[in-house]
């Protein structure tokens, strides 16, 4: 028997509602979907905005005294970062009392949050740039975060989309740094090696285009005062 082609759609749909529910019958696991996400997204989200703004915050310091500009955003995304050490405790909180559990490549968790700091430091040295020459970056940026939240899985899983929205979602690095984290939490097993190349790419290319643009333009702060 042939299928016609609202009968392939009907098809399409129903396995993709099946795919939603096999995600939402994954039941103790859902917390834990959500709270790594959440954790490593907001870290991003609170680093990068707070980073933009530091240089300008700072002008009157820059004006009396030498100081390297790029430790107002590098300081920002340390501070942010202990306040991101501590939410790993109610992390582990869930992990423990869902019945995840905790497994050996958990040693391997810590290469997720270098990979998230290296990554947020590089956008924020760019932002803290281009916010000192376009001060409506702020605002610009408010929307752009948000769009940014609907694109990174954090409570949902990328698979119950259709393969060519997967396709867009995965040029977002956040996604391969929560994908990272969650294959070891959720899933006991150790990142592919596809997972660590790309972390490893994008943070190390987030930070070398944000320093590069940041250093040949620190010297002309002075004059957007």
């Amino acid at each position: 028997m042939e299928l016609t082609e609202s009968d392939s759609d009907d098809v399409r749909y129903g396995n993709r509602i099946y795919q939603c529910i096999q995600v939402l019958d994954t039941g103790s696991k859902l917390p834990d979907v959500f709270a790594d996400g959440s954790c490593i997204f907001n870290y991003f989200n609170e680093a990068s905005n707070l980073s933009m703004s530091s240089v300008v915050a700072n002008f009157s310091l820059i004006n009396k005294i030498y100081i390297p500009k790029y430790i107002f955003p590098l300081s920002k995304c340390l501070f942010v970062g202990i306040n991101f050490l501590l939410t790993l405790i109610p992390l582990y909180a869930v992990i423990i009392l869902t019945g995840t559990g905790l497994n050996i490549y958990h040693f391997l968790l810590p290469l997720s949050f270098i990979f998230l700091f290296v990554f947020t430091l590089g956008v924020s040295l760019f932002l803290a740039t281009v916010s000192v020459f376009l001060r409506d970056m702020f605002y610009i940026y408010g929307i752009i975060i948000q769009i940014l939240s609907y694109m990174t899985p954090i409570m949902y899983d990328i698979n119950m989309l259709d393969p060519r929205l997967q396709m867009v979602l995965k040029l977002n690095p956040l996604y391969h740094i929560i994908t990272f984290a969650r294959t070891i939490i959720l899933y006991h097993q150790i990142p592919t090696s596809m997972d660590f190349a790309a972390c490893i790419i994008s943070s190390i290319a987030s930070l070398i285009i944000g320093a590069v643009v940041f250093r040949k333009n620190q010297d002309k702060f002075i004059y957007y005062v």
